[in-house]
């Protein structure tokens, strides 16, 4: 009996031998973790030089891999997506660094969401479809920066006119104050409080879904640039008037004053009543 007291007292583990050994397991897989980590991140910078240098291409690769499901291996359309002839590499890169495609799921409209691919793969995949099917291509630097048309110089932008320009086509939809708007059947017209110049030119120019297409007939392309500078110029104006309130005009405006005015003359008659009793 002693013996096998003694077998059995020598063949007992410590009660911290498994956490020793759980330890030790983490050790050891936080270690080949960062190891890989580090491997990968010294990999990065070669990765961007090599993205940096896309093709039509890749650019294809990407389309097929990516886009030809709805949209067709020769850009004809199914009836999951329409045809992409025509539609011309503004059109693709808009959609895409707007986030708006590739689509997760029907609905009314693609809303704007974190882009999927890089800028050099979105260039790279308009750049294809530019080169298959041709259509509205970039602008000239002149007309999204908001200097003056190097062939005219005496061709100004007017903020003025931009502003009185965007009122008369724009704000039926997407607000005076370009805060967005609702549309019919679930449909929106989004806020321009943050888009850049390059994708309000494009959408004036491609009309992305529910917007129309602004032609030279229509706006000419100083008219456009009048619009883009005023946009951008209100995007960075400092707002003056306190509390903008989403900018939805009076709907907000008078909600504000019935919940919380109308709510402290309530407060403030009930505190009166209570005192005098």
């Amino acid at each position: 009996m002693a013996r096998e007291k003694k077998r059995r007292s020598r063949g007992r583990r410590s009660p911290f031998a498994a956490v020793a050994l759980i330890g030790a397991g983490l050790l050891l897989t936080g270690g080949v973790y960062a190891g890989a980590s580090a491997a990968m991140a010294s990999t990065t910078g070669t990765q961007t030089t090599a993205a940096s240098e896309l093709t039509a291409a890749d650019g294809q690769k990407l389309f097929t891999a990516n886009c030809a499901t709805c949209h067709g291996l020769d850009m004809q359309g199914t009836p999951e997506g329409p045809s992409l002839i025509g539609v011309g590499e503004l059109s693709v890169e808009f959609q895409l660094a707007t986030g708006r495609m590739p689509l997760q799921m029907q609905g009314p409209q693609a809303p704007q969401k974190t882009p999927q691919f890089t800028e050099p793969q979105i260039r790279a995949i308009a750049s294809y479809v530019q080169s298959v099917a041709p259509g509205p291509t970039y602008p000239e630097s002149w007309v999204t920066d908001g200097k003056t048309d190097p062939e005219d110089s005496s061709d100004e932008v007017s903020l003025s006119k931009g502003a009185e320009l965007f009122r008369i086509n724009c704000a039926m939809c997407h607000n005076v104050a370009a805060a967005g708007g609702a549309l019919t059947e679930g449909k929106y017209a989004p806020a321009l409080t943050s888009t850049s110049a390059l994708h309000i030119y494009a959408a004036m120019v491609t009309g992305p879904q529910n917007m129309p297409v602004f032609g030279d007939m229509n706006l000419s392309t100083q008219d456009k640039r009048d619009i883009i500078a005023a946009l951008v110029f209100q995007q960075n104006e400092v707002q003056v008037g306190g509390f903008t309130l989403g900018s939805l005009g009076p709907v907000s405006e008078g909600l504000f004053i019935w919940i919380f005015g109308i709510g402290a003359l309530v407060a403030l008659t009930v505190w009166i009543t209570a005192k005098s009793n």
